[in-house]
């Protein structure tokens, strides 16, 4: 059984042994602190107008959202109404959670290793979706890739979106610090 004491993310461990030093000679870094890091992730699921006919819905996808994350997931809520769409100001539209420190390594980890290999006639990710500071986002057509949802007990398969933030500068340290990450890019 593992310590939460001494329990250290296999991620973690491995920026800290090796993708620090690569990064600094991959880049030249003059300073130990200019090497890029991971921030946090953030994750959304928008119930969108399966919500707007059944609020359960967003509890639903709160809490697939709370079983992946390993974090409890809030509630987003509508900040404006939309008439069209039927939407009332601070009616609940799905979920988010935003991870750091250990539980973000774990996150990333389980996604690279188990989560995107399980996508249907998957490629890599694509390369170009850097906005331009360091963060990278992605998403998912379907949530139950992840092994902690029982496919069984899933009542709405949701799609989901990845934020990765980081502290580089440019989108090409960003990119690196993933590929060192394993991330499978595939361009």
């Amino acid at each position: 059984m593992l310590d939460a004491a001494t329990y250290t993310p296999r991620l973690k461990t491995h920026y800290k042994e090796a993708v620090r030093a690569a990064m600094k000679e991959e880049f030249s870094y003059k300073n130990e602190m200019q090497i890029p890091k991971l921030e946090k992730i953030v994750l959304n699921i928008g119930a969108g107008a399966e919500s707007v006919k059944d609020s359960k819905k967003a509890k639903s996808a709160q809490a697939d959202l709370t079983a992946i994350a390993g974090q409890h997931a809030v509630i987003t809520k509508a900040k404006k109404s939309i008439a069209g769409f039927r939407v009332r100001e601070d009616m609940p539209l799905g979920a988010k959670v935003t991870l750091r420190g250990d539980r973000m390594y774990d996150f990333l980890d389980r996604l690279v290793t188990i989560a995107l290999p399980r996508v249907r006639d998957f490629r890599g990710v694509k390369g170009s979706s850097f906005d331009g500071r360091g963060n990278y986002a992605m998403g998912l057509k379907e949530h139950i890739v992840f092994p902690e949802i029982n496919f069984d007990q899933v009542d709405e398969v949701w799609g989901m979106d990845i934020i990765i933030c980081t502290s580089a500068d440019t989108d090409a340290e960003a990119k690196a610090l993933l590929k060192h990450f394993n991330m499978p890019f595939n361009s």
